[in-house]
């Protein structure tokens, strides 16, 4: 006789174990619920339905477009030409080149939708930039790790597709319009550290730009600002789907790329096309296989279990909320964002909206930066490893200097968590 118990054991606790190994996580997920069904005598042929149909979704097509589009801007120039609006707009105060690194992040944020890509475009220009006029390299490295998390919450962002599936079916568009203020937020918070660091410290300021050069580097910039408002633009007017918006914003970035930058010659695109497919195959293998994960764990009940677990610790809704986040924060330090999101949705999901009463749109924001935090923190912080990697400094040396900005993202989570109408006031304004 299948004992459920024990099956919840075999699945979590292999997957705990594979994850220990290193194993590549897709794989762990697809053998662990590999492994879990034929205890319970599920057919093979039931898992490989639910890996099909966790990938055979329409929305899902809005991922290659945002991923493709993101690289095609990346590399075409666009980081340029941001630091240089970003340079006019802040960079004449104490400090200016920090404040110019958040900023080009906070717009690169609305072009590529991710963390990783704002720190290799953003940090391989800024990073050696920053060091030549004086800055210590920990700050350097830090403050582009910490402001390329804007990436993840500031619209468009691929990682919202992906929770709105996981959560059945959350309105992106709202998704996209709740991040928008706790980005802005981030953002000018680490701007407020940027600033007392920089005064503390002595770094310059920056040079000023005659009114020709700028309006010629803002012209510049904002045809590339242009793909993220035809995505945000188009969906929250109803014009177009995500999917058809990310598809349009794909071919104007192409347009904009080669035709008006034309940094690079079109040959170059074979490349970005084999850089988006790869990048596109591990998202969507992972998404296959965490959904099988998703689908035995809610024929086990764990989220049910999660729930009465948590229910048991506390009823105090700041206690839950506060322990959510330490738990999402840890398991950030641990995993990558995206099959977080696939596995903790629909754990977290009844105690946080169901139970608790949050909107599954702020539930969906507050995940995603609690998420996003842990792409700057080791042990595998992948933004935290390219931003070194790029400074040519130590994690543990990077990660002592980023303590006061790491605070600052703790304040904004915590505001985010705390305070709806943070994320709620855009979406509920443009979307009633």
């Amino acid at each position: 006789m299948v004992d459920l118990n024990l099956a919840s054991t075999i699945l979590l606790g292999l997957f705990a174990f594979l994850l220990i190994l290193r194993v590549p996580i897709t794989f762990t997920l697809a053998f662990s619920s590999i492994i879990t069904a034929f205890y319970l005598n599920i057919p093979m042929l039931a898992i490989v339905q639910r890996m099909v149909q966790g990938v055979n979704s329409f929305s899902l097509l809005a991922i290659p477009f945002f991923i493709l589009a993101g690289e095609i801007m990346s590399q075409g120039g666009i980081s340029r030409r941001l630091i240089e609006f970003s340079n006019i707009l802040i960079g004449r105060v104490r400090g200016g080149l920090a404040q110019v690194n958040v900023l080009a992040s906070m717009f690169f944020g609305g072009i590529s939708g991710s963390a990783v890509a704002d720190v290799s475009s953003i940090g391989t220009m800024m990073i050696p930039m920053m060091k030549k006029k004086g800055y210590d390299a920990d700050f350097a490295v830090g403050i582009t790790v910490t402001s390329a998390c804007q990436g993840v919450i500031i619209p468009p962002s691929h990682n919202m597709i992906i929770y709105a599936m996981a959560a059945g079916g959350v309105s992106v568009g709202r998704l996209f319009l709740g991040g928008f203020i706790p980005g802005v937020l981030l953002g000018i918070s680490l701007m407020v550290i940027s600033f007392i660091i920089a005064t503390k410290r002595k770094y310059p300021k920056e040079q000023k730009y005659s009114l020709k050069e700028s309006l010629q580097i803002s012209k510049d910039a904002i045809l590339g600002l242009f793909t993220a408002v035809i995505i945000i633009g188009g969906v929250i007017s109803g014009v177009f789907t995500a999917t058809e918006s990310a598809a349009i914003a794909c071919l104007y970035a192409f347009i904009i790329t080669f035709f008006v930058y034309r940094e690079i010659p079109l040959g170059r695109f074979i490349g970005i096309l084999y850089s988006s497919l790869k990048t596109l195959a591990m998202v969507m293998s992972l998404i296959a296989a965490a959904s099988a994960f998703g689908w035995l764990l809610a024929y086990l009940k764990i989220p049910a279990a999660a729930t009465s677990a948590l229910l048991t610790i506390s009823e105090n809704r700041v206690v839950l909320l506060l322990l959510i986040n330490i738990l999402l924060i840890g398991l950030g330090t641990i995993m990558d964002m995206a099959p977080l999101i696939l596995i903790t949705t629909p754990i977290l999901y009844p105690v946080v909206v169901t139970t608790l009463g949050m909107s599954p749109i702020q539930f969906g924001v507050m995940l995603i930066l609690n998420l996003g935090i842990g792409l700057t923190t080791p042990p595998v912080g992948s933004a935290l490893f390219v931003g070194c990697a790029i400074g040519d400094i130590s994690i543990e040396k990077a990660t002592k200097a980023m303590l006061p900005l790491y605070l600052m993202m703790i304040i904004v989570l915590l505001m985010v968590t705390f305070i709806p109408g943070l994320v709620m006031f855009i979406p509920n304004l443009v979307m009633g």
